[in-house]
């Protein structure tokens, strides 16, 4: 009967019904997030990975993610391979302010096993995973209508104001401190890897909600821009017929991202490490002599980080630091992103046709956030319908990637302050 018993105590089930019930909310979200990954297809590349790393991480004990492992916002190394927590670590980790949700996990005199998820986390605490993702992106994108249009280099900035916004936002609710409103305005990049990056730096524990949130937000982007692109423009601005672009040489392609590259790097180091992958990967696309290289960052390498990626983050989104007002803040912030985001590179495009001969569709402004290709797509849509004769998508290409630029510098800067 004792080996029964014990064996029963050991199962979630037990630990469920004796009191862990907040794992059952988590787990029911993570259902909600699989339906929308499967059925609703909302980014299912990440949502889904996301959504499954949520569930086992709530599974009572499944033990395959440890959050003291990683408290402080750090790798604690000294306890990672097996070593005893001592009564002085959990003092240590009370005055730096680790919650006592988390340190009422363990007691000293424990040691750790170190589980699955804790093993993959440290891509992400490493910042591994996320420059490994800007190198694919690098690889499958053409920077060439950027190249043709500089112009829209400003419509890329200008879309960054959801990330300063939300940051102000952030501080005046008191919410938050500077690097936790600094990780949440990053949503407004429209950047789920830039969103990690910066979140698994400056506020590791709020990494769940952040990458839940922009990833949602990022498969809402259809529905989230047009009122905006609408309520912003006049009909007459939406039908505005831009001529098309010229044609970018090889030359200019293979000079741009090495160019980008050392510029960003000296202006914004921080930011060294994304702009450098994202560049290094366009670079395999552009020369046209390491096929294979551009092929496996696209494909392959692609393909494995993003699986590890979405299961390390969506482990982080645990009961004891998911369910909290935080968490419905950080959600209702992610919505002033990314509507401030999109106003502000339609408001620009708007102020920029007071000052051209050749007139700008402001339409194109919105994609200055940085989910490519979906935003340029959005204001190829909402062209169509202004005017069918309308073809916005390259024109848009070139906010829409500069986005992906603006919202990796903008990370350096706020790494750089508050890192």
């Amino acid at each position: 009967m004792e080996a029964i018993m014990n064996f029963i105590q050991a199962t979630g089930f037990y630990q469920i019904a004796t009191g862990d019930w907040k794992v059952l909310i988590m787990m029911v979200i993570a259902f909600g997030l699989l339906y929308l990954a499967i059925v609703k297809k909302f980014e299912p590349l990440l949502l889904l990975p996301i959504a499954f790393g949520m569930l086992i991480t709530n599974l009572p004990g499944a033990e395959m993610y440890h959050e003291i492992l990683f408290a402080g916002g750090h790798v604690n190394w000294e306890i990672f391979g097996g070593g005893e927590i001592t009564a002085e670590f959990l003092a240590h980790l009370k005055e730096i302010g680790v919650s006592d949700a988390v340190l009422g996990t363990v007691q000293a005199g424990q040691s750790i096993s170190v589980g699955l998820i804790d093993v993959l986390y440290l891509g992400v605490k490493l910042g591994i995973y996320p420059c490994l993702i800007f190198m694919g992106v690098g690889a499958g994108t053409d920077f060439g209508p950027l190249i043709a249009n500089p112009k829209t280099l400003l419509l890329g900035a200008a879309a960054q104001l959801g990330i300063f916004m939300t940051y102000v936002g952030c501080r005046i609710s008191t919410l938050f401190d500077a690097a936790e409103a600094s990780s949440i305005g990053i949503i407004g990049g429209a950047d789920g890897p830039t969103a990690i990056f910066v979140t698994s730096r400056l506020a590791p524990h709020l990494l769940g909600p952040i990458a839940v949130a922009a990833y949602s937000y990022m498969a809402l982007v259809p529905v989230i821009q047009p009122p905006i692109m609408r309520a912003l423009t006049s009909k007459e601005e939406r039908q505005i017929v831009m001529r098309p672009l010229r044609q970018v040489s090889k030359r200019e392609k293979i000079i741009f991202p090495i160019m980008v590259t050392v510029f960003v790097a000296l202006l914004v180091p921080s930011a060294g490490p994304l702009i450098a992958c994202l560049m290094l990967g366009n670079l395999f696309k552009e020369s046209g002599v390491v096929e294979r290289l551009n092929k496996t960052a696209q494909n392959e390498l692609m393909n494995i980080v993003t699986i590890f990626l979405g299961i390390s983050v969506g482990a982080t989104a645990t009961a004891t630091t998911f369910l909290s007002l935080q968490t419905i803040a950080i959600m209702l912030m992610g919505v002033v992103a990314f509507s401030f985001g999109t106003a502000g590179g339609v408001l620009l495009a708007k102020f920029m046709n007071l000052f051209l001969k050749e007139k700008i569709n402001p339409l194109i402004g919105s994609a200055g956030v940085s989910a490519v290709p979906m935003a340029a797509r959005v204001s190829q849509v909402e062209g169509q319908k202004a005017n069918p004769a309308n073809f916005l998508l390259m024109h848009a290409m070139g906010p829409n990637v500069a986005g992906v630029i603006g919202s990796a510098i903008a990370a350096g800067v706020l790494m750089a302050l508050f890192g």
